[in-house]
């Protein structure tokens, strides 16, 4: 793929090529396409991401979503899980990393080169050899089957709440503007979620 939502897009945004990110942008990927969806200019597709690590990166650029439009939604679990929905037809699809997959399956030395080189014990040689591989790591990821990478499930569960938009008070403890549904109410004061100390 080429052009602003291609996989070199997400390399300059993410700001360096890495198995990670080339997962998230699969994944994005596989999603759009079990969902029929295009990227979304606006609201039109929903992603929900369970992490907050390289692969979301991929996700943002291949499917157009983003925190500031709403529609990029985040969910703490620090588990590689990426559920997207399609607005114009309430389809919904969850895509989970294999358990089993590594970049073992590509590459058996390219764990260990990566150590050398992330260490700084690599050679110059050796980190070209890992520029090579980690492209080649990047590629397989990219051009592999999805049953591979994911196991993909279908939703029929309600899609996401439309993004809202609130209007924004001061916190009587620091004088910051917050947004009005995150107040937290407290002997008569509104706060914001630090001053109010959760």
């Amino acid at each position: 793929m080429t052009g602003t939502r291609s996989f070199d897009a997400a390399v300059a945004f993410h700001g360096h090529r890495c198995p990670g990110l080339a997962l998230g942008y699969r994944a994005a990927d596989v999603g759009l396409e079990v969902l029929d969806a295009n990227p979304s200019d606006d609201e039109e597709v929903v992603a929900v991401v369970e992490n907050d690590a390289c692969g979301v990166d991929g996700i943002q650029v291949r499917t157009g979503c983003t925190f500031g439009k709403g529609n990029l939604r985040f969910l703490d679990h620090d588990k590689h899980v990426y559920t997207f929905y399609n607005r114009a037809t309430g389809r919904g699809v969850r895509v989970v990393s294999r358990p089993d997959f590594s970049t073992v399956r590509f590459d058996p030395g390219f764990g260990a080169l990566r150590e050398r080189v992330q260490g700084g014990t690599a050679s110059p040689e050796e980190r070209d050899m890992y520029d090579r591989r980690l492209r080649a790591v990047c590629d397989a990821i990219l051009g592999a089957p999805a049953d591979d990478l994911f196991v993909v499930t279908p939703l029929e569960a309600p899609l996401p709440e439309a993004a809202q938009i609130h209007r924004s008070v001061v916190c009587d403890a620091c004088g910051e503007s917050v947004s009005e549904h995150r107040v937290v109410e407290r002997d008569g004061r509104r706060l914001c979620i630090p001053c109010a100390g959760r």
